[in-house]
């Protein structure tokens, strides 16, 4: 009979201790004790580097300056590559005409671009959108002494400059009639085309058209209202997924922990 009364205590007391360590080891997942803390990473799939191309000619998104490709643009990308843990391709972002940004990505001959590039419903059939960065529009520079234009309505008949492949162009196409619309593929041609008198206008994205006329273009006023405002995106060739959402969180976290407002503040003086 002692001999069951000591089995039976010993059972129950190994029947306690199990259960014991069965409670600890849920309240350790419950309170997330106990996990591997490469759980807490990120969990996106990204390769080491990748290729990563803008314009140089975009103030004060990117320009070249003593010989080195800087602006808001710049800074920023590689604030978010460096958060999302990323490297550029190269350690250098590679540069081409705006109008060759697109196709490029389509090919995958680039990876990422970030060129003031607008977010449009038809670009979105052929790329990938980080969420948008910047909020932007459209504006119109004249010339100082023109009194005939004020307003888009009247760049009917005129000659107006802007850039080749932008939403500008676009925009042009859609919103004037009988305007003759010149399209350069660099940005200091379009102003250049105002200054010297071969086109009445330019049409433009407006914080580049004020930038412009503010440190360069002396000769030069903005008219009008801001048209068709628009965001930029940064462009990711199809496919990269996580890419994409590697990239918004970035950006998320830049804009909580105020390095995004830094970067801001340098190039435009003010929080956005």
């Amino acid at each position: 009979m002692k001999k069951n009364k000591w089995s039976l205590l010993i059972v129950l007391s190994a029947l306690l201790i199990f259960l014991a360590a069965c409670g600890s080891g849920e309240e350790d997942l419950a309170s997330g004790e106990g996990e591997d803390e490469s759980n807490n990473e990120s969990s996106y799939d990204l390769e080491e580097s990748y290729t990563v191309v803008s314009d140089n000619s975009f103030v004060p998104f990117e320009f070249v300056e003593d010989g080195e490709l800087t602006g808001f643009d710049i800074e920023l990308i590689k604030a978010i590559a460096d958060e999302a843990g990323f490297e550029i391709e190269g350690g250098e972002i590679q540069t081409t005409n705006f109008d060759g940004i697109i196709p490029g990505l389509q090919t995958q001959q680039f990876d990422i671009a970030i060129a003031g590039i607008s977010i449009t419903e038809d670009r979105k059939q052929v790329i990938d959108y980080s969420e948008p960065y910047y909020e932007s529009g459209l504006k119109i520079g004249v010339s100082a002494d023109n009194e005939d234009i004020n307003s888009i309505e009247d760049l009917e008949g005129k000659t107006v400059a802007t850039r080749m492949g932008s939403t500008s162009a676009d925009f042009l196409e859609e919103n004037t009639e009988d305007a003759t619309i010149n399209q350069f593929e660099q940005l200091d041609q379009v102003y250049l085309a105002v200054e010297n008198g071969s086109a009445d206008a330019v049409v433009y994205d407006a914080p580049n058209v004020d930038y412009y006329i503010s440190t360069t273009g002396d000769g030069l006023k903005t008219v009008g209202e801001l048209y068709q405002a628009e965001n930029y995106g940064i462009a990711i060739a199809k496919g990269n997924e996580d890419l994409v959402a590697a990239v918004d969180d970035a950006l998320a976290t830049l804009k909580e922990n105020g390095k995004y407002d830094e970067i801001y503040n340098k190039w435009f003086g003010s929080e956005e």
